[in-house]
């Protein structure tokens, strides 16, 4: 029994090294709705023209997937990709929990405030020019 969950174990890891390098950024204080908008902007770009156009962004989603992509950029890094080549292939943006707060109103009423948490994941490949 232990020797097959060892067997799948190393085909789990063995599947990780093959695929994309990806990075993610978990628990954002952000809308994922917000984060979005980014997102499909840097999808399918080179990472250099990704990162450049997201230091010019005035919103403020910018800097996590910034983080987030030069993350993947080092995971890359560490499985031997070519560098020059990356390509972001995927970008997603999921919502992650909701912290629940509550703002006194008048006449002894509670209005709920909804603080969106999201999570980022970006995946890059070498593309194949």
């Amino acid at each position: 029994m232990a020797s097959r969950e060892k067997k799948k174990a190393e085909n789990r890891k063995q599947a990780r090294a093959d695929g994309p390098a990806q990075a993610q950024s978990r628990g954002l204080r952000m809308s994922a709705r917000k984060a979005r908008v980014l997102a499909n902007l840097v999808r399918g770009r080179s990472v250099d023209e990704a990162l450049t156009m997201l230091a010019f962004q005035p919103r403020r989603a910018a800097v996590p997937l910034r983080k987030a992509i030069d993350s993947a950029v080092a995971n890359a890094d560490q499985r031997g990709l070519d560098l020059d080549n990356l390509v972001i292939s995927n970008v997603q943006i999921d919502k992650g929990p909701i912290m629940r707060r509550f703002m006194p109103r008048a006449h002894g009423r509670a209005y709920r405030i909804r603080k969106q948490t999201s999570h980022i994941t970006v995946q890059l490949t070498a593309s194949v020019d």
